[in-house]
């Protein structure tokens, strides 16, 4: 039998929230299953924020958030 999925709720920023929906949309997946399918391995490695979490998640699963290189003169 499968598990029932709970309704949750949280607040994020602006820019992470618009940065989940980019990535939902970039995998025609919906912002719950982003969440749902990143959240286990960041529980696994230790407690935190659910902020923190889903800000982690985001960069996990769209690669790191790495500046651009300024050439050195």
């Amino acid at each position: 039998m499968a598990n029932p999925m709970r309704t949750v709720s949280f607040k994020l920023s602006t820019e992470l929230d618009d940065a989940l929906s980019e990535l939902a949309r970039r995998r025609k997946s919906s912002r719950s299953a982003v969440v749902r399918e990143g959240l286990p391995a960041l529980v696994a490695g230790g407690r935190r924020s659910v902020t923190m979490a889903v800000d982690e998640l985001v960069g996990s699963l769209d690669g790191p958030r790495i500046s651009p290189r300024i050439p050195s003169t």
